[in-house]
């Protein structure tokens, strides 16, 4: 079976057809808290986000934390992201931005910090992939991945609402021991994977579901959240993410 779960034309397709990929985002952006902090413990002055187009992190640590940014991915629709600039009161020019086959591509460069949001689990080896960010990574330097955790409520929402989308994850990548053990075995340092975020649902076709299916998915939620709301815990059934943290 192929690496690749996804290609070219689903990437286009995905984008193309989203709708409210243009905002301003808050100081307060998820994963940020946990990004400023490393920035401000490790002295990071670069980083470069592989896979993230449109660009939600690379704009989002420009205009927060300062830091000269680059976005990488096989796919860029460059209006989308000047827009999405523009909302961010960032212009063209202020990061830098490659359109490049993650695998055959060589940096001609090192980053501080190597970052990924939703890359991962879309690859069946799930080493393999992480080990692509390393080239782009300095001797010191820190890795940042995250992914959706579709070992959970979300995850269940996700296979009986959206199969099509569930099918295009590696519900195999989504696993706290298989994440430590693959950075270990890269030789990689200080490695953490845990579980992020107190409970929600999401679907990506939201807008083609059915209204029946719209207000089971809005039920779930709702309890979800009154429940996190009295115990507020991170855990496999209920978080949204997993982060994964290690030094080069």
């Amino acid at each position: 079976m192929e690496n690749n779960l996804t290609d070219r034309s689903f990437w286009k397709s995905f984008w193309e057809s989203r709708k409210g990929l243009i905002f301003k985002l808050k100081p307060n952006y998820v994963f940020g808290d946990i990004l400023g902090k490393l920035i401000a413990e490790k002295g990071i002055k670069n980083a470069i986000e592989l896979g993230g187009f449109p660009g939600y992190y690379s704009i989002y640590l420009k205009k927060y934390q300062e830091l000269k940014t680059t976005l990488l991915d096989y796919f860029i629709h460059p209006e989308l992201v000047n827009k999405l600039l523009a909302a961010n009161d960032l212009t063209p020019g202020d990061i830098d931005i490659v359109e490049a086959d993650l695998f055959t591509y060589q940096p001609i460069q090192k980053f501080d910090m190597v970052l990924s949001f939703g890359l991962i689990e879309h690859f069946n080896d799930t080493k393999f992939i992480i080990n692509e960010h390393l080239k782009f990574l300095k001797p010191g330097g820190t890795l940042f991945i995250t992914l959706p955790n579709f070992k959970s409520v979300n995850g269940w929402v996700q296979k009986n609402f959206d199969k099509e989308n569930y099918d295009k994850h590696n519900i195999n990548s989504m696993d706290l021991d298989l994440l430590r053990d693959s950075c270990k075995a890269l030789g990689l340092k200080d490695v953490e994977a845990y579980y992020h975020g107190k409970f929600t649902v999401w679907l990506e076709n939201k807008s083609e579901q059915k209204s029946l299916s719209k207000a089971i998915v809005k039920a779930i939620w709702v309890a979800g959240k009154a429940f996190t709301k009295i115990i507020p815990i991170e855990s496999k059934a209920l978080s949204p993410y997993i982060v994964v943290k290690a030094t080069m």
